[in-house]
């Protein structure tokens, strides 16, 4: 298809665009952008062309997800990679990529050809498969990595637990450095996690909940660092939580290492003081923390140290998530909330611009996996998110498109929605349901 989106707020943190004008598609890449005479336009369009008015709204390089559960092969009930691409897409993401905590996990080059099999199927956008570290991510053997990334795996991760043998994590940090794919990295020491469901603090011991301690990230935070300055590896931290997470990784880039790290909307905008109850929905892994690692991760998000905002969008049954706290599965879903959760506790307080939500949204999480994408310059994909940031709309978990319900943020009123998600230049949302 020929797109011609008009009159949008253009912003593209790559080119350093940051202003009103038209962006122009052709044949699924953008052909121009700016503004074209009748003739240049002739000789662009030859064939029919449609016409997307995005005044007032601004246009963005599609959002990219560096962290989600699409739960498929294996738990279905909870959502599939349809539902959880459909979620992602009326969330503006134009690319998601899906851990490998599936049933059999996605640790061979098999089961990368499986999901990108279905994915080519059901999803309406990119989806860029993430290879378990270890076999069964049972932590004892090393995973076939080199044939998952050659089946398409974009990177690894033992995500929902660390490899605690670090001499095979550091085998497996050598083999992606030689690959040059990405350690996507769930920081927890299982050693020091014990039964614990959410942070360690007052609002524990009150509900009577066994504690998480900051030093169940920290401790593996700087490990894993330690781990990627040995080897060479690209590490990304995954759903940091934490003052020090923030503090380690800010002095890895000090040293010139090639660390990142992302935040989650419910890290940057809860704390565990919210949790008034028993309640599961506010149960994630790792869990809400206390008002000081908040606001250090925000202000790391704000002076460029945390480098993209990712969803750990991790659905689960209705039925699981009425359990209690200390019993109930970790995690909540995101895909549908993130934008607007950033908008309204980010972008509207002043901690980051618009231009530097798309950063973290798009073009910064491009990088990390080494994919095309992240910019709307002339040849670049026509992977687009268009949103108004100034409307306010209520989150309501019933009108979800995941399968998944468990959100601590309905009822919310917010700040900011996605108006359409387009890839290769073919409108993907609002869906088409013809």
């Amino acid at each position: 298809m020929n797109l011609w989106i008009k009159n949008g707020h253009l912003l593209d943190p790559a080119a350093g665009r940051d202003e009103v004008c038209d962006l122009f598609i052709m044949e699924g890449k953008v052909a121009a952008v700016g503004s074209l005479s009748e003739d240049e336009k002739k000789s662009f369009f030859a064939d029919d062309v449609k016409e997307l008015d995005a005044s007032g709204k601004c246009v963005m390089p599609g959002f990219v997800d560096l962290h989600v559960h699409l739960r498929e092969p294996g738990f279905e009930y909870k959502e599939t990679i349809r539902t959880g691409t459909r979620a992602a897409a009326r969330g503006g993401f134009t690319a998601v990529c899906p851990m490998p905590n599936t049933k059999p996990v996605t640790d061979c080059p098999e089961m990368i050809r499986t999901v990108l099999a279905i994915a080519e199927k059901d999803s309406p956008i990119h989806v860029y498969p993430v290879g378990a570290v270890t076999v069964g991510q049972m932590g004892q053997q090393m995973a076939d990595i080199e044939g998952m990334v050659k089946a398409g795996a974009k990177a690894i991760s033992e995500d929902g637990k660390s490899v605690m043998d670090a001499a095979l994590y550091r085998e497996a940090m050598k083999e992606a450095a030689r690959l040059s794919i990405s350690v996507l990295a769930h920081c927890e020491d299982k050693n020091l996690v014990g039964r614990g469901a959410m942070n360690a603090g007052a609002q524990a011991e009150k509900l009577g909940i066994e504690g998480i301690s900051n030093a169940v990230e920290d401790v593996i935070v700087a490990r894993d660092i330690l781990l990627a300055k040995e080897t060479g590896a690209k590490l990304h931290l995954c759903h940091c939580s934490t003052k020090d997470s923030v503090e380690f990784i800010r002095a890895a880039k000090e040293e010139g290492l090639p660390v990142t790290g992302e935040v989650c909307p419910h890290h940057f905008t809860l704390t565990d003081a919210d949790i008034l109850s028993d309640d599961a929905n506010y149960k994630m892994n790792p869990p809400l923390r206390g008002k000081e690692d908040v606001e250090r991760l925000k202000q790391g998000l704000s002076d460029g140290v945390m480098d993209a905002i990712s969803t750990d969008h991790a659905p689960h049954g209705a039925e699981e998530k009425a359990r209690s706290i200390a019993e109930a599965p970790f995690g909540i879903v995101g895909s549908e909330t993130v934008f607007s959760l950033a908008v309204t506790e980010l972008v509207r307080t002043g901690l980051l611009s618009p231009l530097e939500l798309v950063r973290k949204m798009s073009t910064n999480p491009c990088q990390i996996l080494g994919v095309e994408g992240g910019s709307l310059q002339p040849g670049m994909p026509a992977d687009i998110t268009i949103a108004d940031f100034d409307e306010t709309y209520v989150i309501n978990r019933e009108t979800f498109v995941s399968k998944g319900k468990n959100t601590p943020f309905h009822g919310r009123t917010v700040y900011g929605v996605i108006e359409h998600t387009i890839v290769a230049g073919e409108v993907v949302y609002p869906f088409d349901e013809n």
